[in-house]
């Protein structure tokens, strides 16, 4: 009687970036470049040794400099090179970018309600909503895990887009996502995949070793 195989599991890595001037002021981002500030270097450095212990076989960064330079710390511990895609990039929050909640509730009470009564709502008129920001990540995630289909590959990214798109991959619709707490600055999650276009499962969600994080603020 034979034994019936399976395929080797593909994971996904999902790890946000380090804490930047901009995360620490409560200020939105987007995809303005802000660089990592020297708190975010250090927890970048500290996490980077678990993850690689989850012996990833590729690296994948948003070419944002925060997400950049946070893959860079786990490229020098695993000696594999990093390669870039603009789909894992951070929401477009548009004219928003260097707002406050507080600012952006103000200056637009319609995203007031929004957020209030649990909407998803465009940021700014020139930016995404979470779900199109989401939409963007998850498909790329998706021919990611196509192109590594069982391994285990790093994807270094941003809070909004990495919380959207795992809640996308899992099926969920956007009240099921945010019942989920933000992603606090370096901490990384893990999603897998038993077989090629098979379901996701949640392995292990928001998890974090360094102290000074930004965490579940709703800010990107």
């Amino acid at each position: 009687m034979s034994v019936k195989s399976f395929p080797q599991a593909t994971r996904l890595i999902l790890w946000r970036h380090g804490v930047t001037d901009w995360n620490a002021a409560g200020r939105f981002q987007g995809q303005t470049d802000i660089e990592l500030n020297a708190d975010g270097l250090r927890q970048a450095e500290a996490s980077a040794p678990y993850v690689a212990a989850l012996h990833p076989t590729a690296i994948y960064a948003s070419p944002l400099k925060r997400a950049a330079v946070t893959a860079a710390a786990a490229s020098k511990v695993l000696g594999l090179p990093i390669e870039y895609r603009s789909d894992l990039m951070e929401i477009n929050v548009g004219s928003w970018s260097g707002l406050s909640v507080t600012d952006a509730r103000e200056l637009d009470p319609a995203f007031a309600l929004a957020q209030d009564t649990g909407h998803d709502y465009r940021r700014s008129a020139t930016g995404e909503t979470f779900v199109e920001a989401g939409e963007r990540a998850a498909a790329e995630l998706r021919r990611i895990a196509a192109a590594h289909s069982g391994e285990t590959v790093l994807v270094a990214g941003h809070g909004g887009t990495t919380r959207m798109s795992l809640g996308l991959l899992l099926g969920w619709d956007f009240r099921t996502t945010m019942a989920l707490s933000g992603i606090t600055n370096c901490a990384w999650s893990v999603v897998t995949q038993r077989e090629p276009g098979g379901a996701w499962r949640l392995d292990s969600f928001n998890v974090s070793v360094v102290a000074g994080a930004v965490g579940p603020s709703g800010l990107v």
